[in-house]
């Protein structure tokens, strides 16, 4: 058995510990004149068979061997060893090989129970002590290297309470234990972190989030494969500009909307939750953000060519590509046809939202109600009903119009008949100009078709029984979009009326039924060969919101964390209702949280922070935030009947929320609204 000694200058081995494999663990008092480690020749001279720990890291190739990818991966280009000081064993020190131990207690239970060491216990017991309380047996970490900062930090889990002095004596056994000990600093992953880590004596330096994402040049946002001809424009361009769906694009900043392309890099770094993200990763296309992307060299010398991208979460790559590579793969990757749910064309009844999507009876699951309920009020709607019968989701009072009279207005006013027409307009299907001119003219016309007095009349009442509210808004409500599975986030727009005008209100739903024929809706429509006539508007009504405090979206599980291991709330939210979280201006940020909510001491973690409001603060209050992730817990667990693990979905599962916080009704203090949940896509599909 060999032996890794780390040796004092003017102090005493404390213990010597055999460990797994061919090493042994060797503690020490790691003091300010601790003798450091320094890069020398490896210790794993198989790296097939790797052991399971060393004491020591004396190279950078014994680390990549241990290493893996952190399971909360926020920043690419990263690779973390797990670490443990057991102070039953004479504080000796383990870098566990994380590719064999995925988390701290499958190393313990396995290596460190038993004989002469205390048992470990179940991992419930293990979870519940080991990062809480102020006697516990084991320190744990992991040290990550982050290779575009080209930064060496030691971090804790988020929601760990360690105290300064167990920080302190795990960072300084850490550092004096490895080459990189030098380069070496503390990472608070969380809130309560940065708060100890403000505390932490000179010797441990500390490096933030901020200082992590400010030293990275690469983001990937939708983990995929391409190949397409490269074009670089800009977002203002796309407002004129057509790009064909064999494109892949680079532009200074992210848009709030594009057509169907096959890949999308940015100069400026985008949120996870923007719309172009949602719909690139719903169409399986790679999207990342590159700083300085619009000079880089190696886009730049593609300019023009067909090429194949490839975004990994770890780097990207781009080579020169033949057409007939690239037509093989773009046949055997192009999107089955999508059939849309049938529409209901009989049903008129404008009906409160709470009877939209009944709970299930007799052997029908949620799933299949939430489908029947689709076919006649559309997605967004069959969700908020489900929505305002849960415990702990706040929401407005609303209700729906079903799609029949989307069918009876296009019908009427021959607008279907057109559109048979343009269908079969050789020159329509083929030229995008003209497809453009035409569609632009069809909502034109659409904006100023008569309703069907019947409608009126059925506007009018039910708009009578809202008589606190100044303005309605008319939310798009279709059976395509907002459903398991079927791309088409942000197709259409929404739309406000004034309450006590039927005709303000009825151009808010006209410009709704309009909407269904812009341009990129209906490229959208056409990539995934849809019906373009079976498409159903129906409309969810509620009280608009006229000047919300704080605007959002959240994912109910965590989209960096493909093993489940490491369980959080995602949640994106910006102050006022001006700058959208989904669809941000250039330079502007917003609080990016990592949620613990279902950890002891619920750590909130800042990936980063909104530059719009005071530096130091944050957009909610802590009981914000707490009333956030109480509604998004309740809505995690009401539809996992339709879509997660009750259902049988034994893989990643979350729900994708909308929200604001709002004062009309609490003047002075914005309380929370849930706008909408949906089926969020599996971002872990890989790269083909």
């Amino acid at each position: 058995m060999g032996r890794s000694i780390v040796r004092a200058l003017a102090v005493v081995v404390l213990a010597a510990l055999a460990a797994c494999g061919d090493d042994v663990a060797v503690a020490v008092d790691a003091g300010p004149d601790a003798f450091q480690v320094t890069e020398g020749a490896c210790q794993i001279t198989d790296t097939a068979n790797p052991p399971d720990s060393l004491s020591t890291v004396t190279c950078g190739a014994d680390f990549t061997t241990l290493a893996s990818q952190p399971l909360d991966a926020t920043l690419p280009g990263s690779q973390s060893v797990k670490v443990v000081i057991d102070q039953a064993g004479g504080d000796a020190l383990y870098f566990m090989n994380t590719v064999a131990f995925e988390i701290h207690y499958e190393f313990v239970s396995t290596h460190l129970s038993g004989g002469s060491l205390p048992v470990v216990g179940t991992l419930a017991d293990f979870n519940s002590t080991q990062y809480f309380a102020p006697d516990r047996r084991f320190l744990l970490g992991a040290v990550t290297y982050y290779e575009q900062p080209q930064k060496w930090v030691l971090e804790l889990a988020p929601y760990d309470t360690a105290s300064v002095e167990m920080i302190t004596k795990l960072f300084l056994q850490v550092k004096h234990a490895a080459f990189f000990g030098p380069e070496l600093a503390f990472h608070p992953t969380s809130s309560a972190l940065e708060t100890v880590a403000a505390t932490l004596p000179e010797a441990v330096p500390v490096v933030t989030t901020d200082d992590l994402y400010a030293g990275t040049d690469y983001q990937p946002l939708s983990l995929a494969t391409a190949y397409g001809y490269l074009h670089f424009t800009t977002a203002a361009n796309l407002a004129t500009e057509f790009l064909p769906p064999r494109t892949i694009v680079v532009l200074d900043e992210a848009p709030n909307d594009i057509s169907v392309v096959q890949g999308l890099i940015t100069e400026t770094f985008q949120t996870p939750l923007s719309h172009v993200n949602v719909l690139s990763r719903n169409r399986h296309t790679p999207n990342m953000g590159l700083r300085g992307a619009q000079t880089n060299t190696i886009l730049r010398g593609f300019d023009g060519q067909l090429v194949k991208l490839v975004v990994n979460a770890d780097a990207w790559s781009m080579t020169a590509a033949t057409l007939t590579e690239a037509q093989a793969w773009w046949d055997a990757h192009a999107p089955a046809p999508v059939t849309l749910p049938t529409a209901d064309q009989m049903t008129t009844a404008f009906t409160d939202i709470e009877n939209v999507t009944p709970d299930p009876t007799g052997p029908q699951t949620l799933r299949d109600a939430i489908k029947e309920a689709v076919k006649t009020f559309g997605g967004k709607a069959a969700h908020y009903s489900l929505l305002r019968r849960t415990a702990n989701v706040p929401i407005k009072k609303a209700f729906g119009i079903p799609m029949a009279w989307y069918f009876q207005f296009m019908t009427a006013n021959g607008f279907f008949a057109r559109i048979d027409a343009l269908l079969a307009d050789p020159q329509f299907v083929g030229d995008a100009a003209t497809r453009d001119a035409a569609l632009a003219q069809l909502r034109a016309d659409i904006l100023v078709a008569p309703f069907d007095p019947a409608f009126d009349a059925a506007l009018t009442a039910k708009a009578a029984e809202y008589p606190t509210a100044a303005k309605l808004r008319f939310r798009t409500s279709s059976n395509s979009e907002d459903l398991d599975g079927f791309p088409c986030a942000g197709c259409y727009n929404s739309y406000t009326g004034l309450r006590s005008d039927v005709e303000a209100m009825k151009t808010a739903i006209r410009k709704v039924y309009a909407d269904v024929w812009t341009f990129r809706t209906f490229e959208e429509r056409t990539y995934y060969r849809v019906d373009h006539k079976s498409v159903g508007m129906a409309l969810l009504v509620h009280e608009n919101f006229e000047a919300e405090e704080a605007n959002g979206v959240a994912v109910t599980a965590n989209p960096f964390d493909a093993s489940g291991l490491d369980p959080a709330f995602y949640i994106n939210v910006q102050y006022g209702g001006d700058v959208e979280v989904v669809a941000p201006p250039p330079g502007t940020t917003s609080d990016q949280i990592l949620y613990y909510f279902n950890q002891p001491n619920q750590p909130i973690s800042y990936l980063t922070h909104s530059n719009i409001i005071t530096a130091g603060t944050t957009v909610l209050t802590p009981a914000q935030l707490y009333a956030l992730g109480r509604a998004m817990d309740a809505i995690h667990t009401r539809f996992s009947a339709a879509y997660g693990p009750a259902s049988g979905n034994n893989g990643w599962y979350a729900m994708d929320i909308e929200f604001k916080f709002d004062d009309q009704a609490t003047p002075g203090s914005p309380t929370l609204y849930v706008k909408q949940a949906r089926p969020y896509p599996d971002p872990f599909g890989g790269v083909e």
